[in-house]
């Protein structure tokens, strides 16, 4: 065993001996499974950072569970459909497919060269005909049984993209992308009924509690956005009655105007200086979420409407506070009793009635509880029981029903762009819209377009979209769009479980690996990746691909990687090279440093003397294995006591660690731990009183607890000094309970809640001895002399905080 560690020689060696024994291959077997995934890349060129951060967690779980003796399965590809491709083809004068093929060459090796234990027979591209032939196949599915449609609907247009976003792709009005302000447009395009699956979207996150992160699920909810009310008829002098959505029908003598969204079908028949106005609405993207009397926009429609009750006509407004698309896309005005309908009135001077009495305070606007007043026959009830029996009269007098409305909308799934999915469909010169025959798949993207007219190249293309109905040789033109880019990461997972079928979209296997056990990604997929896949999953299963209801068991959400305080970006110039920082210190100390450096879930602030200081930790890592390697066999100089403590402080480690990888999954609390138990050796060794075996023991326990961090110098430290464990099937280290003492606790001392020193003490210690002992300590003097000792805390069996003036 040479002195010094020489990372660059020994991982280069590792990952040859990895690679060409496939020891990640992953097969279908009678062992427990581990399905371990994080969110495949984008092919954008480079690994960033954030990157590395990501695909080491997953390894790293991965790592340890293939040592627990489970049958796991990591696989990487890439998502490799997307805009970007065709800007940078653009730019470079290069096709999409030889950029994106190119830099996928390049991540992959950048991949391999951190040590990621992917299964690389699994390797999947979206861009693929491969791939994307079984999306057009299912895609034909769900065409066949009225789950995807075709319509004219408004949607949400980047102008700078030149493409359709989805609802969860408008951040704040700006393209996800982009950055661009969002239009609202109306065209012709495709949808997926996600609204099929919305109280069984909302209803499985129950399942998920516990494994998901309890922001996830709020966001989901928040997103699927169940409400319980009435839909409200209104007759209006029109042949179109409006029908309203409310969850307050205890309000419903409180209307006094109705407020319809600017594309309600209802505007098509009001004038023109009213449809004008609605179109600017609609193009400014002007739906405002803020209900600020400065921000409230509207327009009188002309039209009246009749309360159902009262028979009072009620004019019809056109306000940019409602949503287009949620509920019926109107709502009652209560003035009396909502601040945004209150604003709107204000600014126009509508009628206020209030109808629910306010005894303590006489604000314009009660959003609270009391009495019905101005109310008929529910005068004097409480407006909850109000609420019931108003319910009850508009069903028994058929003016309303009961509805559960969602805010969650069918996902518009068609982009106006080259560079993804094509969609199978083709329009007939009889005017027939049909599926092409399976035969034709996979239906495949043209390689000679031309970008310099801007647009969709697909629509500008001379020739593609020109073809024959294969059943009755009639003229048709292809469709143009693609699918969102999301349509191909909704169902990846499934496809890792057997990417070389070429017979089934999804083979038998999936039903052995999926769910996924542990899925790792940014809390930026949320809403979009994570909802559309769950979606997406239950549609597959549906269709008998699958008998899970999730696709996820469990997940986590890691935080960015940050440099003095800001998000890594080319155009701050504030980013880190992973090929340089492996090139100088190895691909084990960046593994170290990123799981070392936060928590999991925190942001990983970015530091230089950090990397440094995980690089010196593997150092001595190889220090102390060499110096083992040469002790001699036989020790005389033993002292028992010191050994048994050694014995303790080792064990005690294999029990906490194995916690922290498996129930806690608190990464970087393995590494302070295998810190102090590296410490413990090295300090043996030094004082030379501990046998040689017990030194290697314990040395060799540390290896194995590492392994899934830093595996390339641990696998060559078990080589060099034989550590035979490493090549058994469960590898993983088990605690020797004799070496527990329950009778010993670990007390964490403070200075004003300043964690100076743990001490490992007896359980049954009492307070004043405990008390004591703290105060005589040197690491606690130095911070309490000559200070006066104002109290001292103790939480029993934990802590002991002294605190000073």
């Amino acid at each position: 065993m040479q002195e010094n560690y020489n990372p660059k020689e020994i991982e280069k060696k590792i990952q040859l001996y990895w690679e060409s024994n496939k020891t990640y291959k992953a097969n279908v077997s009678a062992k427990k499974k581990f399905y371990c995934l994080s969110m495949f890349p984008y092919p954008s060129g480079n690994l960033h950072i954030g990157h590395v951060r990501n695909y080491t967690i997953s390894d790293v779980l991965a790592r340890f569970h293939r040592m627990l003796g489970e049958n796991v399965m990591h696989p990487i590809g890439w998502d490799a459909f997307g805009l970007p491709a065709e800007n940078a083809a653009m730019e470079n004068n290069l096709s999409p497919k030889e950029w994106t093929n190119s830099n996928i060459d390049n991540m992959r090796s950048q991949l391999k060269s951190i040590g990621f234990s992917y299964d690389w027979d699994r390797e999947i591209s979206t861009c693929s005909k491969d791939y994307y032939k079984w999306e057009q196949w299912f895609f034909i599915e769900l065409f066949k049984k009225n789950l995807v449609y075709k319509k004219e609907s408004l949607v949400n247009w980047d102008p700078v993209d030149n493409t359709v976003l989805a609802n969860e792709q408008v951040i704040d009005g700006k393209g996800w992308r982009s950055g661009a302000d969002v239009e609202q447009k109306k065209i012709s395009q495709w949808f997926l009924k996600t609204t099929d699956y919305s109280s069984e979207l909302l209803e499985d996150l129950n399942e998920l509690k516990g494994s998901w992160p309890e922001n996830v699920i709020t966001m989901q909810k928040n997103w699927i956005g169940e409400s319980n009310g009435a839909e409200v008829y209104f007759k209006t002098s029109l042949e179109e009655n409006i029908n309203v959505f409310t969850t307050r029908p205890d309000t419903l003598f409180g209307v006094t105007f109705l407020a319809i969204a600017a594309d309600h079908s209802i505007v098509d028949k009001c004038s023109q200086d009213v449809v004008n106005f609605c179109k600017k609405l609609l193009k400014n993207n002007n739906n405002s979420k803020k209900s600020d009397e400065k921000n409230i926009d509207g327009i009188f429609s002309g039209i009246y409407a009749v309360h159902p009750v009262t028979n009072k006509q009620i004019p019809i407004w056109i306000a940019n506070y409602v949503l287009t698309g949620y509920g019926t896309g109107a709502v009652m005005g209560v003035p009396a009793h909502d601040q945004r309908d209150n604003n709107f009135a204000v600014k126009y001077n509508l009628e206020i009635i209030k109808v629910i009495s306010n005894k303590e305070s006489d604000n314009d606007v009660y959003t609270g509880n009391g009495e019905m007043i101005n109310s008929f026959n529910f005068n004097n009830l409480d407006n909850i029981s109000a609420s019931n029996s108003i319910l009850d009269f508009l069903l028994n007098n058929n003016y309303g029903k009961q509805v559960k409305n969602y805010k969650l909308r069918d996902w518009g799934i068609s982009r106006q762009r080259y560079w993804g999915c094509p969609i199978p469909i083709i329009y007939r010169e009889d005017g027939e819209i049909l599926a092409v025959e399976e035969s034709e798949l996979p239906i495949e993207l043209p390689d000679n377009v031309d970008f310099s007219k801007g647009g969709n190249p697909l629509e500008n293309h001379p020739t593609w979209k020109y073809t024959k109905c294969r059943k009755t040789g009639l003229k048709a033109i292809r469709e143009t769009d693609t699918l969102d880019t999301f349509f191909e990461s909704s169902w990846y997972q499934s496809r890792f479980c057997s990417p070389k079928d070429d017979k089934k979209m999804i083979g038998d296997e999936a039903n052995y690996w999926l769910p996924v056990d542990i899925y790792i990604g940014g809390i930026e997929h949320a809403v979009l990746h994570l909802l559309y896949a769950r979606f997406f999953h239950k549609l597959l299963r549906d269709q008998g691909m699958l008998s899970s209801n999730e696709p996820f068991k469990s997940l986590i959400t890691q935080g960015m990687v940050l440099k003095d305080g800001s998000k890594m970006s080319k155009s701050k110039g504030n980013t880190v090279d992973p090929g340089a920082l492996i090139e100088k210190y190895g691909a084990d100390t960046v593994r170290l440093f990123v799981i070392f450096a936060a928590p999991i879930e925190n942001s990983l602030e970015w530091s230089d003397h950090g990397v440094e200081g995980s690089y010196k930790f593997l150092n001595k890592l190889w220090n102390t294995g060499y110096k083992i390697s040469k002790l001699p066999k036989i020790n005389t100089n033993l002292d028992l006591d010191q050994e048994k403590k050694l014995k303790i402080i080792i064990n005690k480690s294999i029990l906490k660690i194995t916690d922290d990888y498996g129930k806690r999954i608190s990464l970087n609390t393995i590494v302070s731990s295998s810190m102090e138990m590296l410490n413990a050796i090295t300090k043996a060794l030094q004082n030379n009183n501990i046998s040689s075996e017990v030194i290697f023991d314990s040395y060799k326990i540390l290896v194995l607890l590492l392994n899934p961090i830093t595996p390339h110098i641990c696998h060559e430290l078990g080589s060099l000094l034989n550590i035979s464990e490493l090549n058994k099937e469960i590898s993983w280290p088990e605690a020797n309970m004799d070496f527990i003492n329950e009778d010993q606790i670990i007390i964490v001392i403070q200075v004003n809640g300043k964690v100076r020193k743990k001490i490992e003490v007896e359980a049954n210690i009492p307070q004043e001895d405990l008390e004591k002992l703290s105060l005589s300590l040197d690491e606690v003097k130095k911070y309490t002399v000559n200070k006066e000792i104002k109290k001292i805390i103790y939480v029993k069996g934990k802590l002991v905080n002294i605190v000073v003036s």
